[in-house]
């Protein structure tokens, strides 16, 4: 089965990892050849090469200017042309709007990925509906019912993204290393928080938190996450201010982008994303159990279902008391620290195993591919 995943990949975030993932994870499952179609040139389009998965690219495209859709929608037309693909998977609403009349007159099974848990609302998941795809893939239980509230789809199946991991063993000296290059000591327990900069990811309710442990010795917060887009550099600087504010600029790090996460959360010792609002899942928080971290994030959302008290606290999204309560333990309680973070440890293989999931993706396409 040949499948085509189209993405816009001017930013990179969770669906660009998981796109990559799929990339890397191609031998779990030979009997699917995953392809990529891009808009923008970029990280995605850079870190798919590097993986032997060259992607085609499409061409620049802003939905305000018609002509360069258009010119980016004869480019996938041209392609649906040249070679043979079973089905086409659009991430997110953002390429179904734009490249699914292309795929409809292609007569190929069109596929809709949700990544995000919208309400429907929003203007691209209004035009979403008028395409109507075969098939609606969910990352959670929790994307799948909020799906089902907007969108009339002949079938919706939810699968967890696999996650694989790169081979990092952060013993003493690496984790030593890179602390010192974050001016952190190595003895500080680490709250680490790893995310795009967007207010709904937690950051002013986590800086809230922390203030009230400013009494509390030994501890050291890095925020690890650039600004992509200029509101988002507004956003950090905001952060910035907030920390000098309440008097925490000295132990917390604003660390910026990183293509060395795994490394980082292995030098760290708590994971904290405290969301204000619900996400569809959260491939940060897989990855940081991963490290053996115990996380500490809201109650709400796709959350629920990685995190559960073997492994980590779900605290109530806003709640500065509860989650400034749920750190203070985990600094200073090392028994209930070690206990969480061996149970993390396991968590992923639970929910993201690559070569499980990879079948199951395969096992959902090559469904609609038939048909």
């Amino acid at each position: 089965m040949r499948a085509l995943h189209l993405t816009s990949g001017n930013m990179y975030g969770g669906v660009e990892t998981f796109l990559t993932t799929l990339a890397r994870e191609a031998p779990s499952a030979p009997e699917m050849r995953s392809e990529f179609g891009v808009c923008f040139e970029g990280r995605l389009s850079e870190e798919l090469t590097a993986l032997g998965r060259v992607p085609h690219m499409l061409g620049r495209v802003r939905l305000s200017r018609p002509h360069t859709l258009i010119r980016a929608r004869k480019a996938l037309k041209g392609l649906l042309q040249r070679e043979s693909f079973d089905v086409i998977v659009c991430h997110q609403p953002w390429p179904c709007v734009a490249f699914g009349s292309v795929v409809r007159r292609a007569r190929i099974p069109l596929v809709l990925w949700v990544h995000m848990a919208g309400d429907g609302r929003h203007w691209l998941e209004v035009l979403t509906r008028l395409t109507r795809p075969d098939l609606a893939i969910c990352n959670s239980r929790f994307s799948a019912a909020r799906l089902s509230q907007w969108l009339s789809c002949p079938r919706v199946e939810q699968v967890y993204c696999p996650v694989s991991f790169p081979d990092v063993t952060n013993g003493r000296t690496q984790r030593a290393a890179l602390r010192r290059s974050l001016d952190t000591s190595p003895d500080d327990v680490v709250i680490v928080h790893v995310s795009r900069m967007e207010a709904l990811k937690g950051h002013r309710v986590l800086l809230d938190a922390l203030s009230e442990l400013r009494t509390v010795p030994g501890w050291t917060c890095w925020i690890v996450g650039g600004a992509q887009r200029p509101a988002e550099t507004h956003y950090l600087r905001e952060l910035q201010t907030i920390a000098s504010e309440k008097g925490i600029a000295n132990r917390v790090r604003f660390v910026g982008e990183r293509r060395d996460v795994p490394a980082i959360l292995g030098a760290a010792d708590i994971y904290c994303q405290p969301n204000t609002s619900p996400e569809a899942f959260g491939l940060s928080l897989v990855e940081a159990l991963h490290a053996g971290l115990p996380v500490v994030t809201s109650g709400i959302g796709g959350a629920c279902e990685i995190i559960d008290g073997s492994c980590g606290v779900l605290t109530p999204p806003g709640d500065t008391a509860a989650l400034s309560g749920a750190l203070r333990c985990l600094i200073v309680d090392r028994d209930l620290h070690a206990r969480l973070g061996a149970a993390a440890r396991r968590r992923p293989d639970v929910l993201c195993d690559p070569r499980r999931q990879m079948r199951r993706i395969h096992q959902v396409l090559s469904s609609v591919a038939a048909v």
